[in-house]
């Protein structure tokens, strides 16, 4: 799959993959059916990062990071219903909002965090993939 995200990845560092079971166990915590897609990626990179495209960053987290990272940065007190996956390794998170039932991917602030400074980033994981290299 790293060779079908294509060049702007080529120095994207991919984790092992995540089982599904450790899928399952974070969805069974954070009450929620993570979208497909993602799941797919989860299973054959569990995340990974460095540069992508000619500027940018990418963090994306670990499947079992995921609830740790969003209970530090106070998701839930701050932007009820967002689930952090990602960030550009600086000042901006990745999350999908899964008050709307696509969980659409939202760009949030890590300072400022709520729901009136997000920002709708992408319909879909790929879509995400697609777009993250030209437009951190």
């Amino acid at each position: 799959m790293k060779n079908e995200l294509g060049k702007d990845f080529t120095k994207f560092e991919m984790n092992q993959p995540a089982d599904r079971n450790s899928i399952s166990e974070v969805e069974s915590e954070l009450h929620v059916v993570l979208p497909d897609d993602y799941v797919r990626f989860m299973q054959q990179f569990n995340g990974g990062e460095g540069p992508v495209g000619n500027e940018n960053y990418l963090s994306l987290w670990r499947i079992e990071d995921l609830l740790p990272l969003n209970q530090a940065y106070e998701v839930e007190e701050f932007a009820p219903g967002l689930l952090l996956f990602a960030s550009n390794g600086s000042d901006t998170a990745y999350g999908f909002d899964t008050t709307v039932e696509t969980k659409p991917i939202v760009k949030i602030p890590f300072i400022g965090m709520s729901h009136t400074s997000k920002t709708l980033y992408a319909n879909h994981f790929n879509e995400f993939l697609s777009l993250i290299a030209l437009k951190c």
